[in-house]
């Protein structure tokens, strides 16, 4: 694929805060890009660069090859969509979309009928087609996402921004909304930029997922290697889906943490982090552990949460660290475990990452 947008050792700093680290990536046309990272990490920064709202102490940012450095936010021909919509209250939805069309500095869009119909037609991609005459206090949270992205899109921009889109969403909305925004981006067929701290929507909405991290680009692949194959110790945590031990490992294959000797690949020695996935565990109890198959740890049975497709169980291991365990209710049936009960938490160790200091 083109790369459509390069970033190119971007820094940006605000007084003595580092908020952008020397970056680096490439953003290919026509793909859906996940932005994911804590809070402070540089996503909002980044989106407030490329669409020139904010401008970078050093690096550059081009659209396809060009240099973006000179030229001002609404020349670039590239669309922001923020979270809180930042709708006209006084506007219809039918005037929210026109307005940027009819006011733009170049070439606005003075003809009647084909500003109707170039509304029309995006408030039909974003399934408002019935809606241009209400207020946009008569239309739910969903529905001003809705004219947000309409309002943005045509105005036929060449990359979409997106600034935590569904954060003011509520769960089925936002489930509804991942599918809406990838049905228009395919429609469409332009690259779209999805910032989001929550790592289940970046993973779920992303053709590559971006994370990062202190200002800088700690991984970028498929949605599958970032979650199966976290390229640090960082980005699992990240991920919110990986128990984690701090210890050391030998070098024959044995990591020592806390209360604890785990099995791991015998492919380094030092002190590192031992990262299993919560849905990689089983659970057997304790007086059975020496049938379990792989290695684990002894723990104590907390409580259980459940939501939805899974229960997450929690467990009180060594040093008084709380583990978790996944199970997906597609895959077996829930488990009845004994509150203050013992039990062995075990895995394969070929299913354990290890990363080294």
């Amino acid at each position: 694929m083109t790369a459509v947008l390069e970033l190119k050792n971007v820094t940006k700093r605000f007084g003595g805060e580092v908020a952008l680290d020397r970056l680096s990536i490439a953003l290919e046309a026509n793909e859906y890009i996940s932005l994911l990272g804590p809070s402070g990490s540089g996503k909002s920064t980044l989106l407030r660069i490329i669409a020139g709202f904010e401008k970078p102490d050093a690096g550059d940012v081009l659209l396809e090859g060009r240099s973006l450095a000179q030229v001002p936010a609404y020349r670039r021909g590239i669309g922001f969509v923020s979270q809180g919509f930042a709708l006209f209250p006084h506007l219809s939805v039918f005037e929210n979309v026109a307005f940027g069309l009819r006011n733009r500095e170049d070439d606005p869009l003075r003809d009647g009928a084909a500003l109707r119909r170039r509304v029309d037609e995006m408030l039909g991609l974003v399934g408002l087609a019935d809606l241009g005459d209400r207020g946009t206090d008569q239309i739910s949270g969903g529905q001003k996402q809705r004219v947000a992205l309409a309002r943005t899109l045509v105005a036929d921009p060449k990359i979409i921004l997106l600034d935590e889109p569904l954060g003011a969403l509520d769960a089925n909305l936002r489930t509804r909304m991942r599918v809406e925004l990838r049905r228009i981006r395919q429609q469409l067929g332009i690259t779209f930029v999805h910032v989001t701290g929550n790592e289940d929507e970046a993973l779920a909405m992303g053709d590559r997922v971006a994370v990062l991290d202190r200002g800088r680009l700690a991984q970028i692949s498929d949605p599958d290697s970032v979650y199966n194959r976290p390229e640090s110790a960082r980005v699992a945590k990240f991920l919110n889906c990986y128990n984690m031990f701090e210890g050391r490992c030998d070098g024959d294959g044995v990591f020592q943490t806390s209360g604890a000797s785990l099995s791991c690949s015998p492919d380094g020695a030092g002190p590192g982090m031992y990262c299993v996935r919560f849905d990689k565990i089983k659970v057997t109890p304790a007086p059975a552990a020496s049938q379990a198959a792989g290695t684990g740890i002894q723990a104590t049975f907390i409580t259980s949460e459940y939501s939805g497709p899974r229960i997450t169980y929690f467990f009180r291991g060594p040093g008084e660290k709380v583990l978790e365990v996944e199970y997906h209710l597609s895959h077996q049936r829930p488990e009845e475990f004994s509150v203050g009960d013992e039990y062995w938490l075990s895995w394969l160790p070929d299913e354990a990452l290890v990363y080294f200091q």
